[in-house]
Order: structure tokens, then sequence, then C-alpha cells
């Protein structure tokens, strides 16, 4: 039976009642799932809800929006051949509709009708739209200093947009405090949430044949696609249709890396600015559980300098791929690994590509000089 597991002290928690975290604010994962097999894919679903028989358990009505079902290119760049996975394809323009899609659909089933997110970027767009989508009522907390343009597509799906004044990890704070009275249906918290992003393992592997490719290189800020990544090539392995995980390799950048810093086991550093801003999480709840599935895998981090991450930027611009910098920090990452040995010139590595550039526009700007 399915539950509610803290992975820290290994207390479960019933499945049939939603909650969000554990006692004394523990994070949470699943137990173990057994995985599906390729006779279990419903083929005419063209979205994430073709693995729908992985999930714990089926929502009656789902809240889909054709996410998934990315394209996968294979394209040399100047270090190499790579098979870029381009999660941007999705309804809000980032990877993360494949947890929102999940997470809400289920948490609906369970009766939770109005949700509360915290989060100026992808996942407050995410959980905006699907919400929208779905009939739910959403509040999202942001800092008090963001850029309006950042909040623009959550109040377009209708999401109710409160500033908190103080740092993002005040914001969080604030967040957890409104969780007595709203339900907190966090992309960080909840691991439906990372029911959701599992999906990418199974997508890859149907991608490639039926195969695990031999290195996954992710963009990481708190880690839901790495621990997402994990959880559903380790669900491929248990249910016996791969034979190895492949390798997982989280990169970050130098200036706010500490899960890339801990699976490289270098000390702690005070978070800087950085161009990579959707993986600028200072302290990613999960960082341990993040560093076990990097080394389990046989994998590890990268962490990248500013300058390698812009280069990166354009280089993959310049190929008719515009993403964030954020996750262009993978291509710059598979550069890194190649010249290291890490990796090899005839394995077959996927670099993820989380997010539309269409959302750093102006950080394009700034590095093309442009003024807009």
């Amino acid at each position: 039976m399915t539950q509610y597991l803290d992975p820290r002290t290994g207390t479960a928690y019933p499945l049939e009642t939603p909650r969000w975290c554990g006692e004394g604010r523990a994070p949470l994962l699943l137990t173990d799932l057994p995985g599906i097999g390729r006779d279990d894919i419903a083929t005419g679903v063209r979205s994430i809800w073709r693995y729908a028989a992985a999930f714990p358990f089926l929502p009656r009505a789902p809240i889909t929006l054709g996410e998934g079902c990315t394209p996968l290119i294979e394209m040399a760049l100047p270090a190499g051949t790579a098979l870029l996975k381009c999660e941007w394809f999705m309804p809000t323009g980032s990877f993360k509709d494949r947890g929102a899609s999940v997470m809400l659909s289920l948490l609906r089933e369970q009766g939770i009708t109005a949700v509360l997110e915290d989060s100026s970027g992808n996942g407050g767009a995410a959980v905006s739209a699907y919400a929208a989508a779905g009939g739910m009522a959403a509040t999202i907390f942001v800092p008090a200093s963001t850029s309006p343009a950042k909040t623009v597509q959550s109040r377009a799906a209708g999401a109710a947009i409160t500033l908190v004044p103080g740092s993002r990890q005040d914001c969080a704070e604030a967040a957890e405090r409104e969780a007595e009275r709203i339900f907190y249906a966090s992309h960080n918290w909840h691991p439906f949430f990372l029911q959701g992003t599992k999906t990418l393992a199974y997508e890859l592997w149907e991608d490639l044949g039926f195969v695990a490719p031999d290195n996954v290189i992710i963009p990481c800020g708190a880690g839901s696609n790495v621990l997402g990544l994990y959880i559903g090539f380790s669900e491929l392995l248990r249910a016996g249709q791969i034979e190895r995980l492949p390798r997982l390799f989280a990169a970050q950048p130098a200036h706010c890396g500490p899960i890339a810093r801990a699976a490289l086991g270098l000390p702690a550093e005070a978070a800087r600015p950085t161009i990579a801003e959707g993986t600028a999480i200072a302290q990613p709840l999960r960082l341990p559980e993040c560093v076990a599935a990097l080394h389990q895998s046989g994998g590890g981090a990268v962490l990248l300098e500013e300058g390698e991450i812009a280069d990166a930027s354009l280089m993959l611009a310049r190929r008719g791929i515009y993403v964030e910098p954020t996750c262009a920090q993978a291509a710059a990452g598979f550069a890194r690994l190649l010249a290291s040995g890490q990796i090899a010139p005839g394995e077959s590595t996927v670099v993820v590509l989380t997010g539309t550039g269409l959302k750093a526009t102006p950080r394009y700007a700034e590095m093309l000089g442009v003024e807009i």
C-alpha cells in the first residue's frame, strides 16, 4: 500500500489524508511503487498521462493541457553530440507542468479545491495554469521585490498574487504559515509533484526505444527533476524494464550550487546572484535525498561559472535552441563533463532543457548589448 514517507526517519503516513509535510515540517516522498512496463503505456494518450498506471492512484478526471511528449533532438554541439530534451515545449513554457498536472489532479481527487504556492517563476506559472484548468483557486506568494513582469502569467490565469516583504526565504516562511488556512501545494514540498517529474524518466525510456540513456545532465535548483528522474528510472529498474540506472549529473551555478557542492564534497558557500536565476535555491529542502540520488546512480555534479552559462546560452540560441540560461547550464555541464572524462563521446547523453528563453528575453538583451 502506497503511503507518504519521511525518508529520514522512516515514518509513514496514510496517503488518503492530504498532507504536504511530516512531523516537524519534514519533507516527504512516497513509498516505493513497482513501476510499469511498455504494455502498461496508454499509447492513445499524447501527454504524461500515458504513464498513468505508474501513479499512486488514478483521478477520475486528470487536469491535463497536453504536457509531456516533448521533442528529443540529437544535435552536434561544440563539445560533442548530445540528445537535447526540449522540456520548454509545455503549456506554460517549462518542465514544471509535469509536476503541476499530476499534483493538482491527485489533490483535487482528494477534495482539495484551493491551493497555495510560493514562486515568482515557472512553478507559480504552472500551478496557476493547472489550477485554472481544473477549476481550483490558486494563491501565489511572491517576494515584494519581484518584477511585476514575472507574475503576469500567473495573474492572467486568475491566480491571486500576494506580495511578501523581505527575501525569497521570508516568502517561503510566510507561505508555510498561511498553509494553516490554504492547502500548501508547493512544487518544492509536495511529493505528488515528483510523481509528475518522474514521467520524464518514462518518456526518455520510451523515446530511446525502451532503453535507458547512459547519462542525463539536469539543471538543478531544488532538485525536483533529479529526484523525479531517479524515482522514475528506479521504478523501471524495479519492474525489470532497464538493466541499470543512467548516471545523473546535476548542473548548478558556482554562485549558488548547494546540491552540487555537497555532491562534490565541497564546503558550503554563501549564495551570490547568478544568470541562472531559476536554479538559485540557497536552501534546497531535499538536499541529502538529491545527493544520494546522484551518487546512487553513479553520477555526480558540476559547478558552472557565469561566463560558461552565458556562452552556452548563446551557443544554443545560435543553433535555434532559445532557452533560459538557467537550463542552458546543462549544456555547459555537458562540455565540462566530456572534457574531464567523466562521460565519454560514444555514450548516449541527454541534456535536459527545462524552460523557454522567452521568459528570459531581458537577460538575452543584456548579453547581446541590446536595449529593450
